[in-house]
C-alpha cells in the first residue's frame, strides 16, 4: 500500500546520490508518497560535471531543465539543454548529461514507472 503522504516540499526532502552520479532529490516516490505508477525527482548536477553515461530497461524519462544549461547525450546524438527544455528518454536509451555552465543545471526528472536502482544499469 503507498504512503500517506500527498505533499511534500523540496526543502524537506533528503537528497541522495544516484548509480549515475547525480544529487537527487525525490520529490514523489512511491515508497514515500501516495504516487502509485511514477515518480519525479529534481536532479543536480554541479559545473563541468558529467553523469555516468547509463540506461534504463523499463523506465521512461523526462528531463525538463529548470536552471542552468548543459550538453544531454541520447543513443548516438548530443543537442544543448537549456531552462525550460523538456527532453523524452525511451526505455534502453543510453544517456547521460554534461553541465556546460557555471552554474549548477537543475533537472526535474518524471519516471514512469517510477526511478529504481535496480532499472538503472550503467554502460
Amino acid at each position: 500500500m503507498p504512503a500517506t503522504t500527498t505533499k511534500t516540499q523540496i526543502n524537506n526532502v533528503s537528497a541522495y546520490i544516484t548509480k549515475d552520479g547525480s544529487i537527487i532529490r525525490e520529490l514523489m516516490h512511491p515508497s514515500t508518497s501516495r504516487v502509485v505508477n511514477q515518480s519525479l525527482a529534481e536532479a543536480v548536477v554541479e559545473p563541468g560535471q558529467t553523469t555516468v553515461l547509463h540506461m534504463h530497461r523499463l523506465t521512461e524519462e523526462i528531463y525538463h531543465i529548470t536552471r542552468g544549461q548543459g550538453t544531454l547525450r541520447l543513443g548516438g546524438e548530443s543537442s544543448t539543454v537549456t531552462i525550460g527544455d523538456s527532453v523524452v528518454i525511451h526505455p534502453g536509451t543510453p544517456h547521460c548529461i554534461t553541465n556546460t555552465g557555471t552554474e549548477a543545471l537543475h533537472i526535474l526528472c518524471a519516471c514512469s514507472p517510477a526511478y529504481s536502482h535496480d532499472d538503472t544499469e550503467l554502460l
